[in-house]
């Protein structure tokens, strides 16, 4: 049975995909792809640019360019086919799924997974396995991912399972009223916390990088102690964007990046007088000690506020572990 939802009307009986949507008086003025990417969010750029191009986005029931400005009350549609290339293959991967109902499932992301397709990653990433164990994800934009977590970064991630709390995902996500809630430990010790808010962009040079850019998009990291270390730091971060690689990023920006990045730590170094065993943890810790530990968020069928939360993994306690050790080697407690 369609669905009728604010950014359009989408038929999930096959991969045919029907919109519609009018632009509003806020959006007017503005290009053509613009204000595609604000009414249908669920489609990346990219197929939206494409969908323009090949006219299978219309205005008025006419073809436009990108750059074309619109006016209020215009009305865009799109009659567009989900191509066999668009696929992807269903495997079956091991999911640790926290919670689960017919609108949303929440699970918890292990280190060393790649959770959608890309240049490298065609196969083996969370996307192929979500459609081997709920194949009606196939028919609902990358298989009801609405926000992503690095290969090497773990914890809680949530899933649309109908087009419905698809969209409701994403206006959370858009409106800034899902909560996402992350512990990492970084190098050097921290007087206290603060905000990070500095736009990023694509880096100038090494295009697998992000970086602080003026002219990027808005990026927001609000961050406090847990515990300090001899020469670390464990943090809590709160995101109020969702930007590629920014806490990442930002860490790295105010001189403290995260323990096993291996694309922003800079040189690995060992801190002054530490143990074998802790320099041992550091040296085999090749992934950015980063973990997703708590997600919030109203349920997109109920409008209940709902939360999860997640332990770390056990490389990642193993690590702090270590840091308590080389913070008192003796074992001893003080008066």
């Amino acid at each position: 049975m369609p669905l009728v939802a604010d950014s359009g009307y989408y038929s999930v009986m096959s991969a045919h995909i029907s919109l519609s949507a009018v632009v509003t008086e806020d959006l007017a003025g503005s290009r053509l792809d613009q204000i595609a990417a604000k009414l249908f969010p669920e489609y990346s750029r990219a197929r939206l640019q494409s969908w323009i191009k090949d006219g299978s986005l219309k205005v008025n029931a006419k073809s436009q360019r990108p750059r074309d400005r619109l006016k209020n009350g215009d009305l865009l549609e799109i009659q567009a086919e989900i191509a066999a290339s668009d696929q992807f293959e269903p495997e079956q991967l091991e999911l640790d799924i926290q919670y689960e109902d017919d609108d949303i499932l929440v699970l918890n992301k292990p280190a060393n997974l790649v959770v959608h397709p890309a240049a490298g990653h065609y196969q083996g990433t969370l996307l192929n396995g979500l459609i081997y164990a709920y194949p009606q994800l196939d028919t609902i934009p990358r298989a009801g991912i609405v926000h992503r977590l690095d290969k090497d970064t773990t914890g809680l991630m949530v899933v649309a399972k109908t087009l419905k709390s698809h969209i409701s995902l994403v206006n959370q996500l858009q409106q800034r009223s899902v909560e996402r809630e992350y512990e990492a430990v970084v190098h050097g010790v921290l007087t206290g916390g603060g905000t990070i808010d500095e736009s990023l962009g694509r880096h100038p040079v090494n295009r697998k990088k992000n970086a602080i850019n003026e002219n990027g998009k808005e990026a927001v990291t609000h961050y406090r102690v847990i515990e300090r270390f001899r020469s670390h730091t464990h943090v809590q971060l709160n995101l109020e964007t969702g930007r590629t690689h920014q806490i990442r990023v930002h860490m790295a920006h105010i001189n403290h990046s995260l323990v096993g990045d291996q694309l922003y730590g800079g040189r690995f170094q060992l801190p002054a007088a530490c143990s074998e065993a802790f320099a041992d943890k550091l040296r085999s810790f090749k992934r950015q000690a980063l973990h997703a530990r708590r997600l919030a968020l109203i349920h997109p069928s109920t409008e209940e506020i709902m939360a999860w939360q997640i332990e770390a993994p056990a490389d990642f306690k193993e690590l702090i572990a270590e840091m308590i050790l080389d913070q008192n080697p003796t074992g001893m407690i003080d008066d």
